[in-house]
């Protein structure tokens, strides 16, 4: 695999009006990228549901791009990272994906295989029921006639329906009914301890694991898997933690835990909080604000020590709804590096 950068970038913090483009951007693309899909009912917990709409190739048309969007559909938050791959037919390449969306209160991370047929997308950050992001992907012929599918997935731990996590849009044909990709099964895990600074080979054995991708606790390792086998990397970590793999047709814990061993990796850089947009809000809580600082990245809020509700976090940028509260209280951060220090710009006043 070879790794590609997003095209622009995380999305620093942003100006008002910015905010509100971006979102409405997004809304937009949401809607078209939807309207062949039958209206749904939301699903009970997290769900998250993905589509794909736009500029397809029609030769001989050398070079365009189409929309892939994920959306946040269920009737709680959606949380931790969420996969999304690519696949193209015989005749189609991909140089990478362009993703930008305000707030930057998330991590978004691509890869492109070496033939350029396939993307793999992993977006990490909470989205409230509706909300929805896309990425544009950019496709090119090089003056063949393609022909076949264009097969788009999503994958999330805490998803709970499957039926809407697999898209397909056949060459002159269009878009496909939506598919259900089958359930996954872990039925071993070849090595079950190694050192706490990761680095591990680990082999997870079952059925059904493709497209999917392995959590060791709630962080992904690196790898690939294919119907009956993932060959990951563990991440850092410590303890006993679950190993889990995640698929487009949901979720399989292995059999026995994973046991590190040894020292830990050594922990990220505290988190700093430089700036709130907005200074106060009513004591009943509710306030939606942003975060602004350094080494925010999977970072939770707290406002006096109370958590807050909807919170996702980029490196430099937290999303978050104040808790209900009284007094002036301090907004801090804590991420694996530490908690951020009690300042003067990181003050909240609750009003009457």
């Amino acid at each position: 695999m070879i790794t590609r950068l997003v095209r622009g970038g995380l999305a620093a913090a942003l100006a008002a009006t910015a905010l509100a483009a971006g979102a409405a951007a997004s809304a937009s693309a949401a809607t078209s990228a939807s309207a062949a899909t039958p209206a749904r009912a939301a699903a009970a917990g997290p769900n998250v549901s993905v589509t794909q709409a736009g500029n397809y190739p029609i030769f001989p048309v050398d070079s365009t791009n189409f929309a892939v969007t994920w959306t946040s559909n269920g009737t709680a938050d959606l949380t931790g990272p969420t996969r999304l791959t690519v696949d193209l037919p015989p005749g189609l390449t991909t140089s990478g994906a362009a993703f930008t969306a305000v707030p930057a209160d998330y991590t978004f991370t691509q890869t492109v295989s070496a033939d350029g047929r396939r993307l793999e997308a992993v977006f990490t950050g909470t989205r409230a029921p509706g909300r929805s992001d896309f990425m544009k992907v950019y496709v090119a012929s090089h003056g063949t006639r393609p022909s076949g599918a264009i097969t788009v997935t999503v994958a999330n731990a805490g998803d709970t329906d499957p039926s809407d996590n697999v898209s397909t849009y056949l060459l002159g044909s269009g878009l496909q009914p939506r598919s259900t990709a089958p359930a996954p099964a872990v039925t071993g895990l070849g090595t079950t301890t190694g050192p706490g600074a990761g680095g591990t080979a680990v082999t997870v054995t079952g059925t059904h694991l493709t497209n999917g991708f392995v959590l060791f606790g709630g962080a992904p390792a690196s790898g690939t898997c294919t119907d009956t086998a993932c060959t990951v990397t563990t991440p850092g970590g410590s303890g006993s933690v679950p190993v889990t793999v995640v698929t487009p047709g949901g979720s399989a814990a292995a059999p026995t835990a994973f046991d590190y061993t040894g020292a830990p990796p050594a922990p990220p850089a505290a988190p700093v909080v430089t700036n709130l947009t907005t200074k106060s809000g009513p004591a009943a809580g509710g306030t939606q604000l942003y975060v602004q600082g350094t080494n925010l990245t999977y970072g939770s809020v707290a406002f006096g020590g109370v958590p807050a509700a909807h919170v996702s976090c980029g490196p430099t940028f937290c999303s978050a709804t104040a808790p209900a509260g009284t007094g002036t209280v301090d907004v801090t951060v804590t991420t694996a590096g530490g908690t951020s220090a009690p300042g003067a710009a990181d003050r909240f006043t609750y009003t009457a």
